[in-house]
């Protein structure tokens, strides 16, 4: 029987386990990160975009930028959107967004996911994180001050805090005991690179559909990524199209958002459903992004709360260790569960009553959300604050 020990082990060397682990690790403590695979590593320019991407906010570029990651990306491929155009198919409501009117360059950033790790793991290594691929925790034993991971394979890991990174079916909230209040959509999102007719000129363009929204995300390569939420069932058979037809419906769903799709690259799937841990917290246990909670990808704001989460547990551990006092200790992940819990629920909670909202086909309702939208495009201070809490600012 072998036993390590580190300071924090992470479970998950996604995204937000990875900002993690790098900014408890410049923060001095000793941190592993245990993942079935190896983060990807970034291989330039050329190649086909990665399927999954992410909207990350100022505040999100901000905290990447804050750590030296950002110029890396920025180096890489990562295209800014300026604008965001909205618009209701059934109503025919409209609301556009543009940084400009906030004095702001851009609202944000459209990033593939495995840019973000890539740029992220080599920063960890530089700061001396471990990775143990393949890893995962088995189970643990409580003992004074610390938890004992089982590994498998007679190897063990002492550490003062295990954080659960590990995803929406995470294996570490499971263990730990940790109920969850869970809904399916009964949709997949549907995703893909395309060309368009028209250039995208760095606006995010989302038309709300009665099956769900169709979402056109700039590329810096002047394609765009889409995210087309639909039915399960529905989703099945599109994806089963060859790809003339398939650009075919993705015409009569994007209506003249952006000009025509002339072409698509490798089209993907993941299904839709919201997820919100009843506890962020258990004895030396603390979850975090999607471990935690997992929101309809209607606002993008699903990777940019998990880096709130990540920053936030970050500072309240350093803080406690800069005091001398237990990293791990349930005083400090209370902190944290209540910094972050009321954030993530208000969050979700929006983009539940516009995933309702969208979804129903009551004409009454259509009629009040339309009007919702053109209201919204004609009251500057209403748009202001919309837009800065999508780009994570304070309102003020």
């Amino acid at each position: 029987m072998s036993r390590q020990r580190t300071d924090v082990a992470i479970q998950g060397a996604g995204m937000v386990g990875l900002f993690a682990a790098l900014r408890l690790a410049r923060a001095g403590l000793s941190v592993s990160v245990l993942d079935a695979e190896r983060p990807p590593v970034w291989r330039g320019r050329g190649g086909e975009y990665r399927q999954r991407v992410s909207a990350l906010n100022r505040h999100t570029e901000a905290l990447l930028d804050a750590d030296g990651v950002w110029a890396a990306m920025a180096a890489a491929r990562v295209s800014p959107f300026r604008a965001i155009t909205a618009e209701d198919a059934a109503g025919g409501g409209r609301v556009h967004f543009d940084a400009a009117e906030v004095g702001e360059p851009h609202l944000g950033h459209i990033v593939e996911n495995d840019l973000v790790r890539a740029m992220l793991a080599r920063a960890c290594r530089e700061a001396g994180v471990h990775f143990s691929v393949p890893g995962a925790v088995q189970g643990w034993a409580e003992e004074e001050s610390a938890l004992i991971l089982d590994l498998g394979e007679g190897r063990q890991l002492q550490t003062g805090l295990l954080v659960g990174a590990d995803g929406a079916g995470s294996a570490i909230r499971e263990q730990a005991g940790i109920a969850v209040d869970h809904r399916g959509y009964g949709q997949r999102a549907i995703v893909a690179a395309v060309e368009t007719g028209e250039p995208h000129g760095e606006t995010a363009r989302q038309r709300f559909l009665a099956g769900g929204p169709v979402a056109f995300l700039p590329l810096a390569d002047g394609r765009c990524s889409i995210v087309w939420s639909l039915p399960e069932s529905e989703a099945e058979a599109i994806l089963r199209l060859e790809d003339a037809a398939f650009v075919e419906v993705l015409n009569e769903a994007a209506g003249s958002l952006v000009g025509g799709v002339t072409g698509s690259g490798p089209r993907g799937a993941f299904p839709l459903h919201r997820l919100h841990a009843r506890r962020y917290i258990a004895e030396r246990v603390a979850l975090v992004g999607d471990a935690a909670h997992v929101i309809h990808p209607l606002a993008g704001q699903g990777a940019n709360l998990g880096f709130r989460d990540a920053e936030t547990l970050a500072a309240e551990v350093a803080a406690a260790r800069e005091r001398g006092r237990d990293p791990g200790g349930t005083a400090v992940l209370r902190r944290f569960e209540r910094a972050r819990r009321g954030d993530n629920l208000a969050v979700q909670a929006a983009m539940e009553a516009f995933h309702q909202a969208f979804t129903r086909g009551e004409a009454p309702l259509v009629a009040l959300r339309s009007l919702g939208f053109n209201l919204t495009d004609r009251l500057p201070p209403l748009k202001h604050a919309f837009m800065r809490l999508a780009m994570g600012r304070a309102l003020g």
